[in-house]
């Protein structure tokens, strides 16, 4: 099943399935094109993972780490399908990065690996986008990472049963490929990722965490029109301007 949040031509938020290219909720259906389509969930934070492919790592001139590599987006970094993200002032570069969004389920801690998928409400796709000037420069990633619009998450939640184990994560900028990964390369695994963050801080309903990226990761200009792809659960799609 897959999931989608979105606004109707009321002005009201709803939640409804969707399937074959339409929406359904209340007995009504909807055609994409007509309503805004919002990110698949409220997070109230989305946990990132650092160098979880080997490749990107390399290309990026970094060794993997020993254990998940930690950061966060907060909430003001959310944007949805077919939104426009505004650089920040001064930056030069932005890449884009695709990536797995685990969507969890219920306020979690302390999970342990053979448990972690029962706490899992479905999957996202998501850009991981990476203001690369601040982000060399610092140690935190907060310019870096987490200014507004950083985090393009959509088009849908999908249920578990619908995402392969060796899902394809693929990008494409303006119709040039990008990214072409797949699940089964992660270095720390979905369960994996689940029980160490979680023996840290608490999930909430909704929060996320971004799996990492791929290498082939690219720079973005002015007027891009991005396209993310995660098998099983659809593309994300959205643009980039500069100010």
């Amino acid at each position: 099943m897959k999931y989608v949040r979105f606004r109707d031509k009321a002005g009201a938020v709803r939640r409804g399935t969707f399937d074959s290219g339409t929406i359904s909720f209340g007995g009504t259906e909807y055609d994409p094109e007509t309503v805004d389509i919002l990110p698949p969930c409220e997070p109230t934070k989305v946990v990132c993972i650092g160098r979880n492919y080997a490749k990107h790592a390399e290309e990026l001139g970094n060794e993997v780490p020993n254990r998940p590599l930690l950061f966060l987006k907060p909430p003001n970094t959310l944007a949805g399908h077919g939104d426009t993200i505004t650089a920040p002032a001064g930056t030069e570069r932005l890449d884009v990065e695709a990536e797995l969004g685990v969507v969890i389920g219920q306020q979690c801690r302390h999970v342990e690996e053979s448990n972690a998928m029962d706490v899992v409400a479905g999957f996202t796709a998501i850009n991981d986008v990476s203001n690369r000037d601040d982000q060399r420069q610092e140690t935190n990633w907060v310019r870096g990472k987490a200014f507004d619009g950083a985090c393009p998450m959509g088009p849908v939640l999908a249920t578990p049963d619908e995402v392969p184990n060796d899902a394809a994560v693929r990008s494409s900028i303006d119709g040039e490929p990008a990214q072409n990964g797949s699940l089964d390369q992660l270095i720390f695994s979905i369960p994996e990722l689940i029980a160490e963050v979680t023996s840290y801080l608490t999930l909430e309903p909704g929060d996320v965490i971004a799996t990492g990226t791929p290498e082939g990761v690219s720079p973005l200009s002015d007027g891009s029109h991005v396209q993310i792809e995660i098998e099983g659960v659809g593309t994300l799609e959205h643009t980039v301007e500069w100010p």
